[in-house]
């Protein structure tokens, strides 16, 4: 891998973790959802700045190239990314029903 490809790829990380941080700072997002880009980019990191790295391991799990390999496993992550993010959504979503039914339910007790 070119020097500059590996520069724009580890400049490209560090301003998406500082973004992750100032999205923290502000309470934007919470530091357990958060957990998950840092993990997807120290993998990343790691990829990048040991030498030869990736190319064993794409010889290894049988790929032609690297970016095949990259690409199947970024497209795999956010698979996982996205099914985990609809489980949190479906419990929120059963969370709020519950939230209005009692909130009716004490509205109603107080017009009686």
């Amino acid at each position: 891998m070119s020097g500059k490809l590996i520069f724009w790829a580890c400049l490209f990380i560090f301003i998406v973790f500082f973004i992750i941080l100032y999205y923290i700072k502000k309470n934007k997002i919470n530091i357990k959802y958060s957990v998950i880009w840092f993990l997807l980019f120290g993998v990343l990191l790691i990829f990048l700045i040991i030498p030869g790295f990736l190319e064993k391991i794409t010889k290894l799990s049988g790929f032609d190239l690297a970016s095949n390999m990259i690409f199947s496993l970024l497209i795999g992550v956010l698979v996982i990314i996205n099914i985990y993010f609809t489980k949190i959504i479906s419990s929120q979503d059963k969370k709020i029903r519950n939230l209005i039914q009692e909130v009716s339910l004490l509205k109603g007790d107080k017009n009686e």
